[in-house]
């Protein structure tokens, strides 16, 4: 008996929501037997959310399945996969679009999509639709997602700038569009953002054999992991620029405390991974975009597990430890990136630098660093 060919689903984000909308049609029109569907969490009423089947030609099918919390990215996640699973039964659409809603991250719902059920649900792209015209006015503004309507609970606290950038930077494809041709400076800023994503226009005849070309999840998490993230590299393009800074002394936590708002606003994005004197096992990430910061802990580093629990860490961390090991501290070391128009690197560099354990201060030992600041503690609100 032959088995059933899966349905192939592909992921639309972004909060350019014309855009989108725009790389969605593109999609349905491209591929015979597509649908999208779409929950319109603007017109949630109740417990009750409007979910939209269309196709080229029009809306097939509405739902308004029952909310059972108060967010709506979990009634997203509740609902997806069983109307996935309805569209695929009896083999009649070649393709199912997911037209995410502004503020949706494309991340949980692709590894949502990629637990499915592989006999009847396969995941082949996601697509992050950007309209270049605002990438920068979106990429620095740090309004709550609350104060645009677009929070997806009340206890919703990002921004418009690192919802924004997360949907950016976990797209392998980019769908572009704008008034004109795109400014050389927006296709440098997106170039170093996302190196490695590929770039076409919305309505691009390559747009939908590249959504249908295969999507790995396990790979794209590896990516977006602290440990071995693809963070920008070194460049310096039409005025935008990137600056890795990358050290491998410990930071003094008091000092790095007091220098954080202009390290933080040096940048439009800003990424990667920190090593504080006081907590010398915790790998900490750096999260920036929009002027606002998230410092948060990313557990411990790979040198401070026993030799034995090494086997458990993904491959892909066990590489980019091995690449960036050193002798005495293994792989605690700074990485962190800038990346922006009219970047002051040297100012940057000097400011980070300033930041680091004097001589003095590192001759004391791990012993002592511990006791060098506590400004650290309120803001990761854990023990050292």
């Amino acid at each position: 008996m032959t088995q059933p060919t899966p349905l192939p689903a592909v992921v639309v984000a972004g909060l350019h929501r014309e855009a989108r909308t725009a790389a969605v049609d593109s999609l349905l029109r491209a591929v015979p037997g597509a649908v999208a569907v779409h929950h319109e969490l603007e017109a949630i009423e109740g417990d009750r959310m409007p979910r939209t089947v269309r196709d080229a030609d029009g809306v097939r099918q509405r739902g308004r399945p029952r909310m059972t919390k108060p967010c709506a990215c979990c009634a997203v996640r509740d609902d997806l996969v069983p109307t996935l699973l309805s569209l695929a039964v009896g083999g009649a659409h070649r393709l199912a679009v997911i037209d995410l809603w502004d503020s949706v991250e494309p991340q949980a719902i692709a590894e949502l999509i990629g637990a499915a059920p592989a006999e009847a649900v396969e995941l082949t792209g996601v697509i992050t639709a950007i309209d270049t015209d605002s990438l920068l006015p979106y990429l620095t503004c740090g309004d709550d997602l609350a104060e645009q309507g677009l929070a997806l609970a009340p206890t919703d606290r990002r921004t418009v700038a690192d919802t924004f950038a997360r949907q950016l930077e976990y797209a392998p494809l980019l769908a572009l569009t704008c008034v004109g041709a795109p400014e050389p400076a927006d296709l440098a800023l997106l170039g170093q953002l996302h190196a490695t994503a590929r770039r076409l226009p919305v309505g691009s005849t390559e747009l939908a054999r590249a959504a249908l070309a295969g999507f790995d999840v396990d790979a794209a998490a590896a990516r977006q992991h602290p440990a071995c993230a693809l963070l920008p590299q070194e460049a310096d393009e039409h005025g935008t620029a990137t600056l890795v800074w990358h050290r491998s002394r410990p930071l003094h936590p008091g000092r790095l405390y007091a220098a954080l708002e202009d390290i933080t606003c040096a940048a439009v994005r800003s990424r990667g991974r920190l090593w504080l004197a006081d907590r010398p096992d915790a790998m900490l990430t750096w999260d920036a975009a929009g002027g606002a910061l998230c410092i948060e802990h990313a557990g411990p580093w790979l040198a401070a597990l026993p030799e034995a629990a090494w086997e458990l860490e993904p491959a892909a961390r066990r590489v980019a430890a091995a690449l960036d090991w050193h002798p005495r501290h293994g792989d605690r070391a700074q990485h962190l990136t800038f990346t922006g128009p009219g970047l002051d690197r040297d100012t940057l560099n000097r400011v980070l630098d300033s930041c680091l354990l004097t001589d003095d201060e590192y001759a004391g030992g791990s012993h002592t660093w511990r006791a060098l600041s506590t400004a650290f503690d309120a803001l990761l609100g854990v023990p050292a």
